[in-house]
């Protein structure tokens, strides 16, 4: 292909290698070139592993060449993120005070990654605590959206989209506890897959307790990519089982085969507003998926403002419990500022508030999985407005309620535990677009089908890599 290995998908590259056509050291080289190139700028890889990935990479020639059985990643280059746990590296979360964190294990989507063959070559970027949809800390810096600096690249897993969207990796691991890899992904013109809950283990040994209920039940492991083929790849590579998650269910990758499943469609259910731009964007993704033979009907999926406000008073609510004093003690003043204003939309979770919200997922989920025995994939808006100007979090109430009412579907779809898809439509002003994609539980398969579809139809513009 006449273009630079930066720009090859993961899955053009694992095959290249794999068949002698070019070797990980030229991948892992090229990427490594790409980040001293425009990372300076764009701040999203803020942990280089050059050498540790070059000898890896020449591990992996080396396996080519003698014939040994090789992962599905074999030799690809991939980033992970600065809050999960690298072996011999600090898991800051972007936290000055946790500098010295070093990891003595991988975590489970880490050594899954290097099971399946990934070569690592950095880290990215992360808000304070991974708790904003803002990628800035006092630890590492800022990280822009190479589209617009003065939009968001998104949260938490904004350095990932970066990464990714730029060239700087083949896939960029990420986490989402509400939007985080979706978020992300949709203000940067990439492909950000939610896996169902239990799908991916999780753990980090470098935690100094177990996690909080809330993020044991929304929070999942997932991928950023520029092509959805890519993020269909990740997601095998990362679901291998690992006993230290206890939450981890060994589930098939394919379900039972449904040709074309009925697609709900729907706009704007919770009475939120939405965008112009956004609700063609919908509208475009419905018309495609309708050609394509799916049975698509405007119908509204329910209680998704019910179950928005679930999350955050379940979530978040147990932050105020386990985070408030960390915060305190450990934030930098941006991570303050935000929880701050996170706090006061929050209300107090005492015992029976807890019990009660963490029961109420089980109905919230029973009447989706009921709505989805008729339309098992949902189309709807990632957010309700394109990627959002820096600072919204920590302006002022009024600034965070604008944020919450436009990631309504992302918060909802997050304390349901439901896979999802953020895929790109087009650019709107100089910033990126795209729908989401929601399916039942663990059939990612169909959710990464349909965003197939979309994205073979509705690409206007390559991702931004040519700068």
């Amino acid at each position: 292909m006449d273009m630079p290995l930066w720009r090859w998908s993961a899955t053009q590259l694992a095959s290249a290698i794999r068949n002698k056509e070019i070797t990980s050291r030229e991948a892992v080289t090229a990427c490594l070139d790409r980040i001293a190139s425009i990372n300076p700028e764009l701040n999203a890889v803020v942990s280089v592993q050059a050498d540790d990935a070059l000898a890896a990479a020449d591990l992996a020639d080396h396996m080519v060449a003698a014939g040994t059985t090789l992962g599905p990643l074999h030799g690809v280059p991939v980033t992970t993120k600065i809050n999960v746990d690298q072996a011999g590296l600090p898991t800051t979360n972007g936290i000055v005070a946790f500098k010295d964190n070093i990891a003595k294990d991988d975590a489970p989507v880490v050594a899954n990654l290097r099971r399946a063959g990934a070569v690592i070559i950095g880290r990215t970027n992360t808000p304070a605590f991974s708790m904003r949809r803002f990628t800035d800390n006092e630890r590492h810096g800022r990280t822009l959206n190479p589209w617009r600096p003065d939009r968001t690249p998104g949260g938490s897993s904004g350095g990932a989209a970066v990464a990714a969207a730029t060239g700087m990796c083949a896939i960029a691991h990420g986490n989402d506890g509400g939007g985080s890899i979706r978020y992300p992904a949709y203000c940067t013109g990439t492909v950000g897959l939610r896996p169902s809950f239990g799908r991916v283990p999780a753990f980090n040994g470098t935690a100094p307790s177990e996690r909080q209920l809330s993020l044991q039940l929304i929070s999942v492991q997932g991928a950023i990519t520029r092509n959805v083929a890519d993020a269909r790849l990740a997601l095998a590579a990362m679901a291998a089982p690992d006993p230290r998650d206890p939450w981890h269910v060994a589930m098939p990758l394919e379900g039972p085969r449904r040709d074309h499943p009925g697609v709900a469609v729907c706009l704007d259910p919770a009475g939120v507003g939405i965008a112009p731009e956004v609700e063609a964007a919908v509208r475009k993704a419905a018309a495609i998926l309708h050609r394509a033979g799916y049975e698509v009907s405007w119908r509204d999926p329910p209680d998704v403002a019910a179950a928005a406000k679930a999350w955050n008073d379940f979530a978040q609510g147990e932050a105020r419990l386990t985070l408030s004093a960390q915060i305190e003690q450990h934030g930098d003043a941006l991570a303050r500022r935000a929880f701050a204003l996170m706090m006061a939309r929050t209300p107090e979770l005492d015992v029976p508030s807890l019990m009660q919200l963490s029961a109420a997922r089980a109905t919230y989920l029973r009447r989706w999985q009921a709505f989805m025995q008729e339309h098992p994939l949902v189309l709807c808006p990632v957010a309700m407005e394109t990627a959002l100007p820096y600072g919204v979090d920590i302006e002022s109430e009024a600034s965070v309620d604008r944020l919450y009412r436009s990631h309504v579907f992302l918060f909802a779809t997050a304390y349901l535990g439901l896979p999802s898809i953020s895929v790109p439509t087009g650019v709107h002003e100089g910033i990126p677009i795209g729908v989401q994609i929601v399916g039942p539980r663990f059939r990612e398969d169909l959710v990464l089908d349909a965003a197939a579809a979309v994205e073979h139809a509705a690409a206007e513009a390559p991702p931004l890599l040519s700068s």
